[in-house]
């Protein structure tokens, strides 16, 4: 069978991006053939027989440039409906029309704009193109098939849209065994502090993730600020991912911690870092799932985490860290950050996430996904 993956952008330090590229693999090793679409690859081509299409447009504004990508896109597979070179199944890790699969790693869009915006937000041009593509796939109307990582988003989904169970595919969170492999704890701590100049001494809280607004790294800083001066002055916080630091360092500036706050762009390291890390922090104000929360559990890494991401439940169900209950409160997360570092717990807690983590290993092995896509495409069109 023929599939046609349809993604904005990739770069390689992104969940989705690396979901899409393994999912991609493993059709390819069940004999199938992929093919992907996207406006820019940033990173190595994969070396598979997976064939990358780059379709960059134009547009003042990122919406315009999607739509113009979707369009542009669309007539591709239009062209190609009839004889040996068409595509079964057309597979979208974005919110778009013309979809048989979406992948739900983005929650629902509506909800957050309706939770977390204000009215004349829901009046923008670039609120209704989002809302308008949402509900191409998730209305009763559409016969899109959902890959869905949350069950907490499903709730939402349904809320505003109604989508039919049937349609719902969910999906066991994937861990990459081979990623996580557990090295020596002293030598990682190690690594992270001469990596980034730290004392050997240094309490590390880690954060991760492409856009930082989105992850609460403000949140983190002001934590971090609350410290009291004995514990601040031995204490840094790194943040990891693709997003401009610059409003993130200015605010560090004006509460007198930007010596404590290092800000990097993506690594590939990142599992090492976990592993030398003191306390993984990821008061996220609105996560879908939050895989990097069940990567630091499977690093061993005690987890303070809010609980508006959808994978938040598991850090309770594991007993490896503290969930900020929600609605946030700052104060409230201040305490539970001085106390990440203060409890005589952690020890405890890394090794509950360990044991966790190795479960969770058990129950998907990377091939869910493909599984799920070979039947959805060997049964299309039955009644």
């Amino acid at each position: 069978m023929k599939f046609a993956f349809l993604i904005f952008k990739y770069f390689p330090f992104g969940g989705m991006q690396r979901d899409m590229l393994r999912i991609a693999r493993e059709l390819i090793k069940k004999g199938h053939e992929v093919e992907i679409f996207t406006i820019s690859w940033d990173g190595d081509l994969p070396e598979d027989a997976i064939d990358v299409h780059l379709v960059p447009t134009r547009g003042f504004f990122n919406y315009r440039r999607y739509q113009n990508f979707i369009a542009a896109v669309q007539q591709k597979i239009r062209d190609r409906r009839s004889g040996d070179d068409k595509f079964d199944v057309v597979v979208g890790f974005n919110r778009m029309t013309g979809l048989d699969v979406y992948f739900a790693a983005d929650p629902c869009f509506i909800e957050r704009a309706h939770a977390q915006r204000g009215f004349f937000y829901r009046l923008t041009p670039r609120y209704r193109w989002f809302a308008g593509w949402e509900q191409a796939i998730f209305s009763t109307h559409a016969s899109t098939q959902i890959l869905l990582l949350s069950d907490i988003e499903k709730s939402y989904f349904q809320k505003w849209y109604h989508t039919q169970d049937e349609r719902f595919h969910f999906i066991p969170p994937f861990l990459s065994a081979s990623r996580f492999i557990l090295k020596d704890k002293m030598e990682m701590r190690s690594y992270l502090r001469k990596s980034f100049g730290f004392g050997a001494d240094d309490f590390v809280y880690l954060l991760v993730g492409s856009g930082f607004s989105m992850k609460g790294l403000d949140r983190a800083i002001s934590a971090l600020a609350s410290l009291p001066k004995d514990k601040l002055s031995t204490t840094r916080l790194v943040a990891v991912g693709q997003d401009n630091p610059k409003p993130f360092m200015k605010m560090a500036k004006r509460l007198g911690v930007a010596h404590r706050v290092t800000i990097s762009s993506g690594r590939p390291d990142i599992p090492d870092l976990m592993q030398g890390a003191d306390v993984y922090v990821h008061p996220a104000y609105r996560e879908n799932t939050g895989l990097v929360i069940l990567e630091a559990l499977a690093c061993g890494l005690p987890v303070l985490v809010t609980a508006t991401c959808g994978y938040a439940f598991h850090v309770e169900n594991a007993q490896a860290g503290y969930v900020a209950a929600a609605p946030f409160d700052q104060d409230s997360f201040n305490a539970l950050f001085y106390g990440m570092m203060t409890s005589q717990e952690r020890d405890a807690w890394s090794k509950n996430g360990l044991d966790y983590a190795r479960n969770i290993m058990s129950a998907n092995d990377g091939s869910a996904e493909a599984a799920v896509l070979v039947d959805i495409a060997a049964n299309k069109g039955r009644p």
